[in-house]
């Protein structure tokens, strides 16, 4: 005869039935505190940026894909160099977008993968060389007002040359402009670069022209730009014994010879405007001077015929 096991109690089933959006929060809750902030290393893809000034791309690499989104507040310090393609580090927080359940980074800095170790390089250099006085206000110097010659150190090959070209034959095409070769990029370019202002330096201390010198490249990354991080061409630049206008780079780049020159220009094009006034200018307070000093020849010789006039009066009648 078989025996049968006991009945067991049937099992009560302890489950939770979520409402769709109860769920995405309480996963975006657990994405908050098991992981954020997190930084993502990527490739951007499919980067827009819409009307309100928001940013909306997706990182990838070859295991995967996240959806990001950059708001308008971080964005506009943030995503002025970002495109397709580029490898970046972008930190924010991890979070849940109810409407479509779709995982996203809330991304609040994005940098270009492996700058934080040359941005950190940068800063020991600065203050470095701020300790040792290369960029005290002190030994900064105005610019002539009226430049008799200028000097330009760029790579032949560079639009930066071309743009600074142009604009000074537009503003100031009586003035000689002498080039001083160079690389402003790779590895030997630093210490091509002050080989080149020690040509600069030496053609001005001979001959007295070249009062003013520009110190050019267009934009580019922190690695591009390296060779104006470089404490040879710091140095150098502390040397010079004119006036050093620096224009390395788009408007929102910075490089240490932009601390060590006389004065930073945004853009070469800036650059060449502020050693070189608009000759249109220059020609309208030429001929308002004119004007003044006509005005002042005629009130005097106006009066010194009335007073001749006066003396002829005074001979017509003389006295008894």
């Amino acid at each position: 005869m078989f025996e049968h096991e006991p009945a067991r109690p049937a099992l009560r089933e302890a489950r939770q039935v979520w409402g769709v959006g109860s769920l995405l929060r309480a996963l975006a809750d657990a994405l908050q505190a098991r992981f954020n902030p997190v930084t993502v290393k990527g490739e951007i893809s499919g980067f827009s940026r819409a009307a309100s000034g928001h940013c909306y791309f997706t990182l990838k690499d070859e295991q995967g894909q996240l959806r990001c989104a950059m708001f308008r507040r971080a964005a506009q310090t943030g995503a002025t160099d970002l495109r397709d393609g580029l490898t970046v580090e972008a930190q924010g927080r991890l979070d849940v977008y109810g409407p479509r359940g779709d995982l996203q980074l809330i991304v609040e800095s994005v940098r270009r993968a492996g700058q934080g170790s040359l941005y950190e390089q940068f800063l020991r250099l600065k203050a470095e060389l701020e300790a040792e006085g290369c960029f005290a206000a002190d030994r900064k110097r105005p610019l002539p007002a009226f430049p008799t010659g200028i000097g330009v150190v760029t790579s032949l090959d560079a639009a930066a040359l071309r743009d600074v070209a142009s604009t000074l034959q537009r503003r100031v095409p009586h003035l000689p402009v002498t080039v001083f070769p160079s690389p402003v990029q790779g590895e030997g370019a630093p210490a091509a670069l002050c080989r080149a202002l020690d040509q600069a330096y030496a053609h001005h201390r001979a001959t007295g022209a070249c009062d003013v010198l520009l110190l050019v490249r267009g934009g580019g990354s922190l690695e591009d730009l390296w060779a104006f991080n470089s404490p040879l061409v710091v140095r150098k630049l502390v040397e010079a014994p004119m006036p050093v206008v620096c224009g390395v780079g788009h408007e929102t780049d910075f490089t240490l010879a932009d601390f060590a020159a006389d004065l930073r220009a945004p853009t070469p094009t800036g650059a060449a405007e502020l050693c070189a006034p608009a000759r249109e200018a220059l020609l309208s307070t030429l001929t308002a001077f004119t004007g003044r000093l006509q005005q002042t020849a005629w009130r005097r010789l106006e009066w010194q015929a009335q007073r001749l006039d006066r003396l002829g009066q005074r001979l017509g009648r003389p006295a008894g």
